[in-house]
């Protein structure tokens, strides 16, 4: 019988592991421009704009550099060191938009990059709502959001982490007879941007992680998990040996997985998996599919998606958030809001454009979302993944989604899944080889229960969730 204590997340995620090295903080560190150079080049390329001819433009020079090293079977398979710049160019003639650019910063290449959007934008077909930001939305305040924590990291003090990560793995068990390897990363950047509707800032940022994938069994039987932590700063990553150990009970638990019949029933989605149903939301009521009316939910704000206890948050001034700025891609001013009330849809994600395409404000969300918290207002603190399972009765526990069946426009959704059967509130058996199915907006509806067991996937942060009923296709 698979053992539920191998599905308590908590296990891979305790207080803070101390798993760095050392972790200096000048912004320097690590990069080849400072900021005063990165807006050098901007007003560069601003002023040649204008001095073309544009109506208006928008610069941005960004620096990338990083630190990757994966292991596999106690060996050293790869290092790999990653350093990029890039200075990209928006112009404008009217309403005609062009953008070009380049990772040569020699002042000829960025009047040449400048040269480059504006011959496109001259022969670009007229967009009326293509333009940047009106002035009274720009950020003037930027906080400070603590977002940057460069991890000076050696190839050598990088493969250490991760031999001990897939070590921990192969220890746990004699059942664990295989592994895909383990990484470890440390990455960094910074940028500055500017527009001549009054917009500058820029700001750097960092983020690490650690992953491994163990395998469990033999032959036709063998099961494979995986797991990972990842962070702004390094000294908040879960220990290779939490991850390790964690990683291979998750495969353990998936041995003599087995198919089920064909059945309708409840379902638990595992707090990870349980994200994917948030981003479909997101993605649903994102300007671009709204304007374009390629979603299930148009003409969704002030409507009720989910149940009465549901409530969305944004937040992106979340201080070492993975999803957070002071400010979107275009140099919007970000704000906490709600997105969800009771259930009843109180904003959608829009950028400057899509916000003109459907005759409302931007929300400050040019380039995607965050730090999004989806919760319920039953849920109590003792409804940890235990409670669910009791919560579910008898259904599925789905741990692993695979494919892209999900039809935006329609709703309709028919994913390949694995996991576990539940009878009485107790896992009795793995599951694999699957299909759930159903329809986004009655799934939506359907939502019972968020448990307790909050754990934050990307940008986005939510319990497991339960839904009422769905079909599932099996033997």
């Amino acid at each position: 019988m698979a053992s539920i204590i191998a599905l308590d997340m908590s296990k891979a995620t305790p207080t803070p592991s101390r798993v760095s090295l050392s972790s200096a903080h000048p912004l320097r560190q690590g990069f080849s421009f400072s900021r005063d150079q990165f807006e050098e080049l901007v007003d560069l390329a601003l002023g040649h704009a204008k001095k073309l001819g544009a109506t208006d433009a928008g610069a941005e020079a960004s620096e990338g550099s990083g630190l990757s090293v994966s292991v596999r079977k106690g060996e050293l398979e790869n290092v790999e060191r990653n350093r990029d710049k890039s200075l990209g160019v928006t112009v404008y003639v009217g309403h005609r938009r062009g953008n070009a650019s380049t990772s040569d910063f020699s002042k000829a290449a960025v009047q040449r990059t400048v040269q480059a959007a504006y011959d496109i934008a001259r022969f670009t077909a007229e967009d009326p709502m293509a333009g940047l930001p009106d002035e009274q939305d720009i950020a003037k305040d930027h906080p400070e959001l603590d977002l940057f924590h460069p991890w000076a990291l050696t190839s050598e003090e990088a493969a250490q982490l991760a031999l001990r990560c897939e070590e921990a793995a192969l220890r746990t068990s004699k059942r664990i007879t295989n592994s895909e390897g383990a990484a470890v990363s440390a990455q960094q950047s910074h940028f500055f941007s500017a527009h001549t509707h009054g917009f500058r800032g820029g700001y750097a940022s960092s983020r690490h992680s650690l992953s491994v994938s163990p395998i469990a069994g033999k032959g036709d039987g063998m099961q494979r998990d995986a797991w990972y932590t990842s962070m702004r700063c390094a000294d908040e990553l879960s220990s290779p040996e939490a991850v390790g150990r964690y990683a291979a009970e998750r495969a353990l638990s998936r041995l003599k997985s087995r198919k089920i019949a064909t059945t309708q029933c409840p379902v638990l989605f595992e707090s990870p998996v349980a994200a994917g149903l948030l981003g479909g939301f997101v993605q649903a009521v994102s300007g671009g599919a709204l304007y374009r009316k390629s979603t299930f939910l148009l003409d969704s704000l002030g409507k009720r998606v989910f149940p009465k206890h549901i409530d969305i948050l944004e937040d992106p001034h979340e201080l070492r958030g993975k999803g957070s700025s002071p400010f979107d891609d275009e140099g919007v001013t970000t704000r906490a809001r709600r997105v969800v009330d009771a259930g009843r849809v109180q904003g959608y994600f829009l950028s400057t454009y899509s916000g003109r395409k459907l005759g409302m404000p931007t929300t400050g969300n040019a380039g995607g979302s965050h730090n999004l918290v989806m919760r319920s207002r039953l849920t109590q603190a003792g409804d940890d993944l235990d409670a669910m399972l009791k919560k579910l009765g008898t259904g599925l526990f789905v741990t692993e989604m695979m494919g892209q069946g999900v039809n935006y426009v329609t709703g309709d959704y028919s994913r390949g899944a694995s996991g576990f059967w539940v009878e009485n509130g107790h896992i009795a058996f793995p599951v694999q080889e699957i299909t759930i199915a159903g329809n986004l907006k009655d799934m939506f509806q359907g939502i019972q229960a968020i448990g307790s067991d909050a754990y934050t996937m990307g940008a986005k942060t939510i319990g497991s969730v339960l839904i009422n009923r769905m079909k599932i296709a099996g033997s």
